[in-house]
């Protein structure tokens, strides 16, 4: 017989083990189901929920009567489908259904057909729907004869206002658009995308059998802040006009852009800007898969060489040195040989005019005494290019204006600190040749010449919610009594010359300015493009003598003259007659301008 295997010491031991091992067990539980009660909670809560952003209410964006809406929100449909409970029959059926309903034709029909074919849980098939199509639609699921479609609400972006031209919306250039994740592109939705789109509300949803968030199980972890309104400082009226008279331009000059932009020299405020072509901000998925280089606004975003209009600098650097007056008498000799018979500049008729007083010389835009002036502003040619080159930075010429629209470039303006410049550099310098500059610098730069010598800051918005925008201050850049004769040399262009005085003055106002017709070099072919021009003008028109109430500045970019002659380039619409057509309408626009402007100052003062 064996004997007995237990014993009283192992049975205590191994009670104490289970004790041990039963213990650590309870702790541990408590420990996740206590301690750790939150952090499981919250991992459970993710497997089954969504953490969701919902874009709060964008602000809207009045014109400055604050009346006219430029851009809304509005809510509209989008179409969905659960693709993957369909069969391949019921597909095609749905896809023609929808197509028929949404008025597409067979490439429309068959992008909806791809969709449904990929058998996903959750496909978008057709955004912004206007409420008669989603009734149809409604009515069409009903019936049956849609099945596993239905509709979702969600915001979108509206550009109620018709532009000047085809195709287009109101200041779309200005404006941009907001792309389908709710973010501002281009122009004032972009520049101002923090203020106009406020703060999301974010809520914690269950999930659906396809992983879709079930808002009405929804709590709300962040409230968010809905987006500010903005009241711009263009008038919807103005605008609309200038772009209907860009619209004609560029119709009838075969031009491949015309721009301008309207603005007050003393405040800065930009009454009105475009481009055309121009665009549909309501369809602007359209134009980024055909011709995304559209959305790109020429007046802020894109550089070209002035031409002649740049001509006024080299007239506030002679008369800032003493080496000209209005009456100085220069000759104009056709030709002009640099660099010690290396390189020329011709005027644009290539003949001399003889003996001409430079008020003269730049009325009647001669190429040969604005490169003398310049050459001459120094007894050096280094010191000459430097007085230059610091009249067109003083003046803002490669540097930002600052204006609060997206997408501004400096320009490119080359610095004879950095490299050299030859006479050749400093002869095409002085009329605006070998510098690429924007627009809205050509407009903020002529109205410091006509202001009383400040330079502004250009800007679109005048307030945001309630709050009105601060503006930097105005800079001293050009002598009060400088300032004044710059504006009877502007005039002199307009009135000396026949050929702009009979299609620039307007009768009971008085205007001024200076034209610019510039070559355009093609990089692809290393060579000036053929008979295409960039023609430019920048000017003020005034309700009383010498007290200029706007500057206007205008571009037609690459037009084709009708007749082309040595030293005559004529279009159907000249960049001065445009100018004349556009001032006219701001002037004559009710309740945009003040009873009254600064008074002039003497052209006797100190420069």
């Amino acid at each position: 017989m064996l004997g007995r295997t237990d014993s009283r010491v192992r049975l205590l031991v191994l009670l104490l083990g289970l004790v041990v091992a039963s213990t650590a067990i309870v702790a541990r539980l408590a420990w996740w189901q206590v301690a750790r009660r939150d952090f499981l909670a919250e991992q459970a809560r993710m497997q089954t929920s969504l953490r969701v952003e919902v874009a709060s209410p964008r602000g809207a964006i009045y014109d400055r009567s604050g009346v006219v809406v430029l851009a809304t929100t509005v809510v509209r449909d989008r179409v969905v489908a659960a693709a993957n409970k369909l069969t391949a029959a019921r597909r095609r059926d749905i896809a023609a259904e929808l197509a028929s309903i949404l008025g597409l034709d067979a490439d429309g029909q068959a992008a909806l057909l791809a969709k449904l074919v990929d058998g996903r849980q959750y496909v978008v098939l057709a955004r912004g729907l206007d409420p008669e199509t989603s009734q149809r639609i409604r009515d069409a699921i009903a019936d049956k004869r849609l099945e596993q479609v239905s509709l979702e609400r969600e915001p979108t972006r509206v550009y109620p206002q018709p532009g000047g031209g085809p195709d287009s919306t109101l200041a779309a250039h200005l404006l941009g658009f907001v792309n389908r994740d709710g973010v501002g592109q281009y122009g004032v939705e972009q520049r101002y995308q923090r203020e106009l789109a406020g703060s999301p509300k974010v809520v914690y949803a269950q999930k659906d059998v396809a992983g879709r968030p079930v808002l009405e199980s929804s709590t709300v972890g962040d409230a968010g802040t809905p987006g500010t309104d903005l009241r711009l400082t263009i008038d919807a009226g103005l605008q609309l006009d200038l772009e209907q008279e860009l619209f004609g331009a560029w119709l009838a000059d075969s031009a491949v852009a015309v721009s301008a932009v309207v603005m007050d020299p003393y405040t800065g405020e930009i009454y009105a800007e475009g481009t055309y072509p121009s665009y549909d901000g309501n369809d602007y998925k359209a134009i980024a898969s055909s011709d995304a280089g559209r959305f790109i606004d020429p007046v802020v975003s894109e550089v070209y060489e002035p031409g002649s209009v740049f001509k006024m600098l080299t007239a506030i650097a002679g008369f800032e040195s003493g080496t000209v007056e209005p009456t100085t008498r220069i000759k104009d000799v056709g030709t002009l040989w640099l660099d010690n018979h290396r390189a020329k500049i011709d005027d644009a008729d290539r003949k001399g005019m003889g003996w001409m007083t430079f008020e003269d010389a730049i009325a009647y835009s001669r190429n040969v005494v604005a490169s003398k002036v310049a050459l001459n502003l120094a007894g050096t040619t280094a010191d000459a290019a430097e007085r230059l080159h610091e009249v067109w930075t003083r003046l803002g010429f490669g540097n930002a204006t600052g204006v609060d629209l997206a997408g501004e470039v400096r320009g490119i303006v080359s610095d004879p600190g950095e490299r050299k410049w030859r006479e050749i550099d400093i002869a095409n310098g002085s009329f605006g040749q070998g510098v690429a500059v924007t627009p809205i610098q050509l407009a903020t730069a002529f109205a410091a010449m006509a202001n009383g010598g400040q330079l502004v800051q250009p800007h679109v918005v005048q307030a945001v919610a309630n709050r009105d925008v601060a503006v930097p201050p105005r800079r001293d850049v050009i002598a009060p009594g400088l300032s004044s004769e710059l504006v009877k040399l502007m005039n002199h262009v307009v009135t000396e010359v026949p050929f702009y005085r009979g299609r620039t003055l307007i009768p009971g106002y008085e205007v001024g300015g200076k034209t610019g017709t510039a070559q355009i070099w093609d990089a692809k072919k290393g060579r000036w493009k053929v008979n295409l021009f960039n023609y430019s003008f920048i000017g003020y028109i005034a309700r009383e003598a010498g007290r200029p109430d706007l500057i206007v500045a205008v571009r037609i970019s690459e037009g084709r003259p009708s007749v082309a002659r040595v030293g005559h380039l004529e279009m159907p619409v000249m960049s001065f007659e445009l100018f004349r057509r556009i001032a006219l309408d701001a002037i004559t626009t009710p309740g945009l301008l003040p009873q009254r402007r600064p008074a002039p100052v003497p052209a006797t003062a100190d420069r």
